[in-house]
């Protein structure tokens, strides 16, 4: 039985109550110390700490410190309560029921209620780059300060899902229900009002983060730690080697193989690749399908046959890595192997490349593009850019890899649709629902980062999809997948290179490093030193 079985045994059920307290602990509170600073490396700037409009782990690491979620999930992907203490899905998986922790206060003193988890909610299901995820949801009826019903227009699987750290935090209405756009509210990144276990006192855009403990938390005697500094640095060298000195206690995302290998020897540290179960990494080369030559299947496919995804893993990624060939990771209920795989084969490219149009000039080239890639990790952007460049040159396409100067410059560029190839890391979300629809139906084209920026349209997929997201029973949702997966992999949006490895480096001084579902972007409340 798979964990994402016992997930949606645990929706279907007539009334999902929940009543464990909340990660029951480790360590007994007692036993565990008080106070201290965690400095936390990573490769990746961000825009704001605001989750509700943004997606991705830059974003995510912050928001779950500062804004609480209905639920969290352990690493058996069992819910639990957080802000919510108890939870009822009805029989027909068409409405959700949150009852609330009496008591909670937001950072500015403002006591929690029902109405700021509908606004919350509905604000989300309105600026989210992941439309499915609330998508089915219709309205949030709030009968007493303590109580929220979720309604929805039909079943919806991945709702309780939905309710997670990184991608439900409840936001205080008496701030951010002022009108503004909540995509560039002023209050996204300056004198934020949270409901999380840290309050934030220090943003520097591509510098670091700060966060401090939230005296009045609403879990009593947490959390345990005194502040986090989230220090952002786009060379992952330089953090490995801050690892090394003891300036860094945590570094979460780890992918290069190098220096993964030089540090697993390091006595002071320790290395595990829980945590990231819930994410589903897939690194991947998107087309701009809106774009010449990028609209022709046949120029894709012919791209894709320059491509030797075994010698990236096994060469460019040490081992580290594993070649994949579909929209859905290999660990999901729902992957098929009955894909279509483009073996790497420079001869039919070039003659996919011919009937397409695209013969060799007197230059010796077919036409120049380009290919980006996401900022802040080489080894699985950057040089699988440039092994790509070189692949394509060989039967006569001139690429030129274009950097950029971080996070945010790349997002603007891909969510403004101006690039022909890019190189990026996208997640599955622990359901296709919340992190696969997104990408490939048509109605969530749009001018925002991880949505269907490849411009992919397709009425067939849509179908599935939007049948697919309905249906409560997983064998009868496995069967839409699959031909999806078939289409997809067919008509080529995206092509597939390797499931992302990620891994968590910390000092062996730190206590319960996070290992949920969500990992690294889950509260740190039970994080503390020895």
């Amino acid at each position: 039985m798979t964990n994402f079985t016992i997930l949606r045994r645990k929706t279907l059920a007539i009334a999902l109550m929940a009543t464990l307290p909340i990660f029951s602990s480790l360590a007994a509170a007692e036993e565990q110390k008080r106070g201290g600073t965690l400095v936390v490396g990573s490769t990746q700037a961000l825009r704001h700490v605001n989750g509700a409009v943004q997606s991705g782990i830059a974003t995510a690491m912050p928001s779950t410190q500062i804004f609480a979620s209905p639920l969290r999930f352990d690493d058996k992907w069992n819910a639990q309560p957080y802000l919510a203490e108890k939870w009822s899905l009805a029989a027909d998986g068409k409405s959700l029921t949150l009852n609330l922790r009496k008591g909670a206060v937001f950072h500015d003193g403002k006591p929690i209620t029902s109405e700021d988890v509908a606004f919350s909610i509905m604000a989300i299901k309105a600026n989210h780059p992941f439309t499915t995820m609330m998508g089915p949801v219709e309205k949030v009826e709030t009968p007493d300060p303590y109580t929220a019903i979720i309604r929805m227009n039909t079943p919806h699987p991945a709702i309780i899902l939905a309710m997670s750290p990184a991608l439900c935090p409840i936001l205080p209405k008496h701030i951010y229900g002022d009108g503004t756009d909540l995509k560039v509210h002023p209050r996204n990144s300056t004198d934020v009002v949270g409901s999380g276990p840290f309050r934030l006192t220090e943003l520097k855009p591509g510098q670091r983060v700060v966060l401090e403990r939230f005296d009045k938390f609403f879990l009593a005697g947490k959390p345990y730690l005194d502040k986090i500094i989230i220090n952002i640095n786009p060379d992952s060298n330089n953090l490995m080697l801050g690892l090394e000195r003891g300036e860094i206690q945590m570094l979460p995302y780890a992918t290069n193989s190098t220096e993964l290998k030089r540090l697993s020897t390091n006595p002071a540290l320790t290395m595990t690749s829980k945590g990231f179960e819930g994410i589903g990494a897939l690194n991947w080369l998107a087309f701009n399908t809106a774009k010449k030559p990028m609209s022709d299947v046949n120029v894709r496919k012919a791209i894709a046959m320059t491509i030797d995804k075994n010698f990236i893993s096994k060469a460019l990624h040490g081992g580290f890595s594993q070649p994949a060939d579909g929209p859905i990771v290999a660990s999901s209920p729902f992957a098929i192997t009955d894909l279509i795989r483009y073996p790497l084969d420079l001869k039919k490219a070039a003659q996919l490349l011919d009937e397409a149009g695209y013969k060799v000039g007197a230059n010796g080239e077919r036409f120049k593009m380009t290919i980006d890639y996401l900022p802040g990790n080489d080894e699985q952007q950057k040089n699988v850019a440039e092994y790509i460049r070189a692949q394509l040159k060989k039967v006569g396409v001139n690429v030129e890899v274009r950097a950029s100067a971080d996070f945010p410059s790349w997002a603007k560029r891909l969510a403004s649709h101006d690039f022909d190839m890019s190189m990026d890391v996208v997640f599955n979300w622990g359901d296709p629902i919340i992190g696969v629809h997104r990408t490939y139906l048509s109605t969530n084209i749009r001018p925002i980062i991880w949505t269907n920026t490849q411009s992919y349209n397709n009425p067939k997929v849509d179908e599935l999809l939007n049948t697919a997201g309905g249906l409560l029973d997983p064998t009868k949702r496995k069967a839409y997948y699959a031909t999806f997966q078939k289409i997809v992999t067919d008509e080529l949006p995206i092509h597939f290179i390797n499931a992302a490895p990620y891994f968590t480096i910390a000092s062996k001084k730190l206590v319960n490093v996070p290992t949920s579902i969500w990992g690294p972007s889950s509260p740190y409340d039970e994080v503390s030193f020895k």
